[in-house]
């Protein structure tokens, strides 16, 4: 598991409640079906503050925008699956 690059990117910055909450669905979502994911810190790069803005946090699955602000447990599972 741990050589493939992770399915789920979670796109946040620090201090947003909604990340927070994001974080903890999609850390449990992955841990159920043994996927991996990766948070990308949107203030670390002027470039991802302008693409992402307010419009976080947002989550990619298979390098393809699945949602923002607010993460469905089942819809993130069934875009998984």
């Amino acid at each position: 598991m741990s050589g493939r690059p992770a399915r789920v990117l979670l796109y946040s910055r620090p201090g947003c409640h909604l990340c927070d909450d994001a974080r903890t669905v999609v850390e449990q979502v992955c841990a159920e079906l043994g996927e991996r994911f990766e948070e990308v810190d949107i203030t670390t790069s002027p470039d991802l503050q302008d693409r992402f803005g307010e419009e976080i946090p947002v989550t990619f699955v298979d390098g393809r925008q699945h949602d923002f602000w607010r993460v469905d447990p089942a819809r993130l599972r069934a875009a998984l699956a």
